[in-house]
């Protein structure tokens, strides 16, 4: 079994993995849902598009639960100090998630148009509401969290909802709506057929100009800002003490990252091209497949491009940057991370066969067609 401190780097790596999952699998039904009014004119239309996820998206949404998960049984105190700061965000988000089975549940129910509008509008929310927040978040972890810890480790968060919609962090919000968009496109691209399809062509090709601009200013502005650098630690239970350490704020420590660790450029570098080159392949015909794979590459890119940029630290403290926590003082114990090791390399195999075993049996477009013949579809 590996040393603890690479435990911890794994399970660092992990959950990048989990949330780069998420991006890749739970977005594009985000994605698909954001564009349901723009690429489904009419209802038969907007039917064909909800069924293009509608057998998938409770698998997919599975990585968003192994995600909170693994954050519970990795980095317990990561768990309490963002689901405790960030509690009134999470209540928008759970809100938001809610209203995407019940609109797939009742939309169908009553064949009427100003019911089937209004859980459209509800799907649509289901859709834009999280994209939003999870970049929102992200954006808030590159500038600190206004929370820090006594001396006998409770955590005092002093921020409210709003302080968490600050300029950067809303950037951050509009580059993670564009980019699930374009990946939400690039999979109706695959699955649909005629107008809705030339329409998610055409919507994902500017959904990916638009992350390339955002993504690229965002990294200009997080340039500018003060983030944190780790100095020693107290004593050898300093790594495993938020309290026992030096953190200091230096102008541009985001970026020095890159300077130390140049092959990290990968990542933004792989985000701007692959978004690229999804508007490019969003046009050739027979590119439709690669242009979701680079979609696919472009989301763990930019998801990437964060949690490099920001190692070792996990959720920096803007109110006491010595309560700060890192990979190496918010883990679980060595004994946790070895037995979630040796669980996830046995099971996470069968959940990668089983996804790809059920997108298999599911391949093909949804047509207008095979919607029509039944008036629940």
């Amino acid at each position: 079994m590996p040393t603890y401190e690479i435990l911890r780097l794994i399970w660092w790596a992990l959950l990048g993995v989990l949330l780069i999952g998420i991006g890749v699998m739970d977005g594009f039904d985000l994605g698909t849902a954001i564009l349901l009014p723009i690429v489904g004119r009419s209802d038969v239309e907007r039917r064909v598009v909800i069924n293009t996820i509608e057998p998938v998206w409770e698998g997919n949404q599975v990585w968003l639960i192994l995600g909170g998960g693994a954050i519970f049984a990795a980095w317990p105190p990561l768990y309490a100090v963002a689901f405790s700061g960030f509690y009134l965000a999470m209540l928008v988000l759970l809100g938001a998630l809610i209203l995407r089975p019940v609109g797939f549940a009742f939309r169908s129910k009553i064949d009427n148009p100003t019911w089937r509008g209004m859980w459209d509008v509800a799907l649509v929310i289901g859709g834009l509401v999280p994209a939003l927040v999870f970049g929102v978040a992200f954006g808030n972890v590159l500038q600190g969290v206004p929370f820090r810890f006594d001396d006998t480790m409770r955590m005092t968060y002093t921020g409210t909802l709003w302080d968490l919609f600050n300029p950067f962090a809303v950037l951050c919000g509009l580059v993670s709506v564009a980019m699930i968009t374009m990946h939400g496109a690039s999979y109706l691209a695959c699955k649909t057929e005629g107008l809705v399809q030339m329409r998610a062509q055409n919507a994902g090709a500017f959904a990916g100009m638009v992350l390339i601009v955002l993504f690229v200013l965002g990294g200009l502005w997080a340039a500018q800002l003060d983030f944190y650098v780790l100095g020693k630690f107290a004593g050898p239970d300093g790594p495993s003490n938020p309290l026992l350490k030096e953190v200091t704020r230096a102008r541009g420590a985001l970026m020095d990252h890159y300077s130390r660790s140049p092959w990290t450029l990968a990542a933004p570098v792989i985000a701007v091209l692959a978004a690229l080159s999804t508007v490019i392949m969003m046009s050739v015909r027979r590119a439709r497949g690669f242009a979701f794979v680079t979609s696919a590459l472009a989301v763990a890119g930019v998801i990437a491009t964060a949690g490099l940029s920001t190692f070792p630290f996990l959720l920096p403290s803007s109110l006491d940057p010595r309560s700060s926590l890192t990979v190496w003082d918010a883990s679980s114990s060595e004994r946790t991370l070895a037995i979630m090791t040796v669980a996830t390399v046995l099971i996470l195999p069968i959940v990668l066969i089983y996804t790809g075993w059920v997108y298999r049996m599911l391949r093909g477009p949804v047509t207008a067609e095979s919607v029509t013949g039944n008036s629940h579809y």
